[in-house]
């Protein structure tokens, strides 16, 4: 039996990106860090799809824009699957449709390829725990900047969504939405940290997401705010 004190487990890092050098200095960044462990590597997401498959890493650094198969086309199907592996979009513009589509599907996060090595391990580590890789206030400008002439087109489909919470549900979906962390929300809401996780499972039980991203995402296209 594991003791209290034993070591976390390895995290299992797939690697994709058609630049075998970018692949290789992702892989030496990473495997220099304790707990973590590449298990392999692909060039498409075709390759990563069946590496997937083959290895069932914990999280995947997925290039987007890849010949054949893309990342983002990998992406979706990956993150469609009962038991998904996290993953995290690897992107040299933060400013990109594909990365906003790549968010809907259920990614993680995204980073950009010149991330200090640092910043790569700890978002490594994040997405496996399940946490976002990156806040919601930075997915929020991601949408004002290049999905802001689709809000008309959606909002009423977004409030619909919110519509499947109760009441207490909608306002931590809306508190999500404004990027307040758990203990922030149980502040405001006058709850504890313990209730507001069980209410935060249930937004993403009824509204069919995997992260709070996703719901960020929601919340901003039906143009709701938290109150103040």
């Amino acid at each position: 039996m594991a003791g209290v004190n034993d070591p976390a487990p390895d995290v299992d890092v797939l690697v994709v990106d058609d630049d075998p050098v970018v692949r290789f200095g992702l892989t030496m960044m990473l495997r220099g860090a304790p707990g973590l462990r590449v298990v392999a590597e692909a060039g498409d997401g075709a390759e990563a799809i069946e590496l997937v498959d083959r290895h069932s890493p914990d999280v995947v650094l997925m290039d987007i824009r890849m010949p054949g198969t893309d990342g983002l086309t990998a992406t979706e199907r990956l993150r469609g699957r009962r038991e998904a592996p996290q993953v995290v979009v690897l992107t040299t513009f933060d400013a990109d449709e594909h990365v906003l589509r790549a968010l809907r599907a259920g990614a993680a996060g995204f980073l950009l390829k010149d991330t200090p090595p640092d910043e790569l391990v700890l978002a490594v580590r994040h997405a496996a725990e399940g946490r976002p890789v990156l806040s919601p206030e930075v997915t929020r400008r991601l949408i004002d900047r290049v999905a802001g002439s689709d809000q008309d087109t959606t909002r009423d489909a977004a409030r619909r969504r919110l519509g499947l919470l109760a009441d207490r549900e909608r306002t931590i979906a809306l508190e999500l939405g404004a990027g307040r962390s758990n203990a922030e929300i149980a502040a405001r809401q006058h709850l504890s940290v313990a209730t507001v996780k069980t209410h935060v499972s249930a937004v993403l039980t009824k509204l069919d997401l995997n992260n709070r991203v996703q719901v960020a995402l929601l919340v901003h296209d039906a143009g709701l705010d938290a109150p103040e």
